[in-house]
């Protein structure tokens, strides 16, 4: 437990934008999480905000298909649910377009306080995950990456994948922190939490209300 758990399970669907101009208006404190198609991405926020159907999970890789707005009963913080990259079977055009909004909104998101870049830790930085970290560190983006289905590797490998990964983020002067995470297990859910409310800046702010209209 944490003394955030009830702000993030307050977690409630604000809208869903194709591009950065549909978005919520840019102020306040946003996390953006990010993954390829197959990486449970959509799981992790269920998990994380304690909901079963908050964000659009499917046995389809790549049903995220747009930028996904979730509020928090504290002013002007969101969690986002980026679209998901890979398998998603639709047009290269329509992938391409995808790309291109979701480039806009990590460039040119103000409020965007930092990137969960989730990954399956069986098959960790792939393509799109070197991509993302390469992106982060031009852009000086805080990333935490979220090793998921860690309950699929024993504690041995699943700690050597965790220690791989820090020593890429070391290597390519990524601002970065690395955890292992169970959505069947629980495993890593409080530190997650820990870290959304340090980047969120939930410490010492009051819940508020959110108004219907939010």
């Amino acid at each position: 437990m944490t003394p955030f758990d009830s702000t993030f399970q307050s977690a409630h669907f604000i809208k869903s934008a194709e591009k950065l101009s549909q978005c919520p208006l840019d102020q306040g404190v946003e996390v953006a999480f990010a993954g390829r198609s197959n990486a449970g991405k959509s799981t992790a926020l269920n998990t994380l905000t304690n909901q079963k159907k908050l964000a659009r999970t499917s046995k389809t890789p790549g049903r995220t298909q747009l930028i996904n707005c979730f509020g928090l009963n504290v002013d002007d913080r969101r969690l986002i649910d980026l679209p998901g990259y890979g398998f998603a079977k639709v047009p290269i055009a329509m992938k391409k377009v995808w790309q291109a909004h979701m480039q806009d909104y990590l460039m040119n998101r103000r409020s965007l306080a930092g990137v969960v870049l989730v990954m399956d830790i069986r098959h960790p930085l792939k393509e799109f995950d070197e991509m993302m970290l390469d992106w982060a560190k031009s852009n000086r983006m805080k990333v935490h990456v979220l090793l998921t289905k860690s309950d699929k590797l024993k504690r041995g490998p699943a700690k050597s994948t965790m220690l791989a990964v820090k020593k890429v983020l070391k290597t390519l002067g990524v601002d970065g922190s690395v955890q292992t995470f169970s959505s069947l297990s629980g495993d890593g859910v409080d530190d997650l939490r820990t870290k959304l409310a340090e980047w969120l800046v939930l410490d010492n702010l009051e819940e508020i209300p959110v108004s219907p209209n939010a």
